[in-house]
């Protein structure tokens, strides 16, 4: 009931585009692009026929990769709002297609800590967020199974091995018990150094299938024809509004 009075005096606007109406505009939402088959199996990687693996897939500690959208125009734009610039309800917004994407079954939903340093500085741990508005979704209950032992500063612009070498060591179990399947959530797959790392320490305090699910994924290759990011709507490429609510 708060969040509708709120949304009555402060109504939400597009994440996408900021200024349209809440959660995507109709110009946003045909510009999302929906990662879907053909694809890579195991870690969803468009093709241009579907196979059992690929170059892409990650390593053994994750069983299966889903993300929802590629990495780009408003999925990327609603991503940065929810990271930078404070708008958590975006996790709201985009946790209906993340379901969408991965509807496996999971006993628990964890997510990949922030560190301390971005964790202050943001005030909230966007990958947390995105985890309750996916275990509201799912029912499956939201669990901190992982916890940061070392800050590592930021990732983005190191390289897959550069990742690797500075994440170890970085993470360790909470505690908690850790269920046999468990759904790992981050907000962006890059390179999946960092998502491996936790997969690894899930598997060890108990996990017997750990599958990551993100907002959106950036590719270092390239796609298919149909995935060539252009501005306007995407006829075939967005997903359902009904994902969206």
């Amino acid at each position: 009931m708060f969040r509708q009075a709120l949304d009555v005096v402060f109504p939400r606007r597009c994440a996408g585009c900021g200024a349209g109406p809440w959660p995507f505009c109709t110009i946003c939402a045909g510009a999302l692009i929906a990662l879907e088959p053909p694809w890579c199996d195991r870690c969803g990687r468009p093709t241009e026929q579907t196979v059992a693996s690929c170059r892409d897939c990650p390593p053994a500690s994750i069983d299966l990769v889903r993300s929802a959208f590629l990495f780009d125009g408003p999925a990327r734009r609603a991503i940065l709002r929810l990271k930078f610039s404070g708008w958590r309800s975006v996790a709201d917004a985009l946790a209906g297609a993340i379901v969408a994407a991965a509807p496996l079954p999971a006993d628990a939903v964890t997510w990949v800590p922030l560190g301390r340093t971005r964790l202050a500085s943001r005030g909230y741990d966007q990958a947390k967020m995105l985890a309750r508005s996916l275990a509201a979704r799912t029912g499956a209950p939201v669990l901190p199974l992982i916890r940061r032992a070392a800050d590592t500063g930021p990732q983005a612009r190191r390289a897959g091995s550069e990742r690797r070498g500075a994440l170890e060591g970085a993470f360790r179990p909470s505690g908690r018990q850790v269920p046999a399947r468990v759904l790992l959530v981050d907000d962006v797959l890059t390179t999946g150094a960092t998502a491996d790392v936790c997969a690894r320490v899930l598997r060890e305090a108990g996990a017997h299938q750990v599958i990551l699910a993100t907002a959106a994924r950036a590719f270092s290759g390239p796609l298919p024809a149909r995935y060539t990011p252009r501005k306007g709507p995407r006829p075939g490429l967005w997903l359902p509004g009904d994902v969206l609510r």
